[in-house]
């Protein structure tokens, strides 16, 4: 299976499966790629190893372990071949709350109502849902049955989460009244309103909770005060701007809703290790050498 997957994928980069939902990513990911705003996903790794990094909080997992995140958060990771040397393999499945609360209604699933301790975590594998992905992915050899048979696979992956100790972290982000619900009503404002002022009164009103229990919950979610997710969303979307030519350093730090460009600078360089312009630079140099 494996050895048919790698004919298929393109080598250090994503690839679209053709399968709702469903990617994968191979070899060796350029840095700036992995430092991004990762959406909620569960994550399976059929070779190598992955750190990710969000706030002060690290996971490293590996095929032994599966990876769910609830909330779009702003990580930072990094991928190992493994120790024969066979490339960095993983498959990621986008959660649609949609389709993760018609299951539960089907199976009649009670409500987690109670926010655990964060938005993301890693848990060991089984052999059920290790099957459940293979079904998935023998579909990007079948592409004619994807629209039969997708949907189901979908809900076993799911389904066999919901049974493991990851299980609350679905069940909350597809129930409305759930801690973990309401503070991912906060995440996306802030994600789509990034460049404006922030007020945590405003933010904890969004999710129907008191600002100091907004505050708390918050940070058990993403390891990130609100105001540190702002910045980390400015600094990741900035990083791409320059990346990609649309301005200088300072007409960008404007432009995300910094007053200041040393301030801007400043926290760019506390981030990512370098101010903007030896960042950029690096990363440029470092994409032509991979191209070469």
């Amino acid at each position: 299976m494996l050895s048919v997957i790698d004919s298929i994928l393109v080598p250090d980069r994503r690839t679209d499966t053709g399968i709702p939902r469903v990617a994968m990513v191979q070899g060796r990911i350029p840095e700036h790629q992995l430092a991004t705003v990762y959406e909620p996903m569960v994550n399976l790794i059929l070779s190598g190893s992955k750190t990710m990094t969000v706030g002060e909080r690290s996971f490293h997992y590996d095929p032994a372990t599966y990876f769910v995140m609830s909330v779009d958060l702003p990580a930072v990771g990094s991928v190992h071949p493994d120790s024969d040397g066979r490339p960095y393999l993983a498959v990621s499945l986008t959660l649609d709350p949609h389709v993760v609360a018609n299951l539960i209604a089907d199976l009649r699933s009670p409500a987690g109502g109670t926010l655990r301790e964060s938005g993301f975590s890693v848990a060991p594998v089984t052999d059920d849902l290790v099957d459940a992905w293979l079904r998935m992915l023998r579909l990007m050899q079948r592409p004619d049955e994807i629209a039969a048979l997708a949907p189901a696979y979908e809900r076993e992956i799911l389904f066999r989460v919901l049974q493991g100790p990851l299980g609350w972290m679905l069940r909350d982000i597809a129930l409305p009244e759930t801690a973990l619900s309401r503070i991912g009503v906060a995440i996306r404002w802030i994600r789509e309103n990034f460049s404006s002022p922030l007020r945590v009164d405003d933010l904890a009103g969004m999710a129907a909770l008191s600002v100091s229990a907004f505050h708390r919950h918050f940070k058990a979610v993403t390891a990130l005060s609100p105001i540190q997710y702002q910045k980390r969303v400015r600094l990741l979307h900035a990083r791409s701007m320059l990346l990609a030519g649309e301005g200088n350093a300072t007409s960008i730090a404007f432009h995300i809703g910094y007053e200041s460009a040393n301030q801007f600078s400043r926290e760019y360089a506390r981030l990512f290790g370098r101010p903007p312009l030896k960042d950029i630079a690096n990363l440029t140099q470092a994409l032509g050498r991979n191209a070469a």
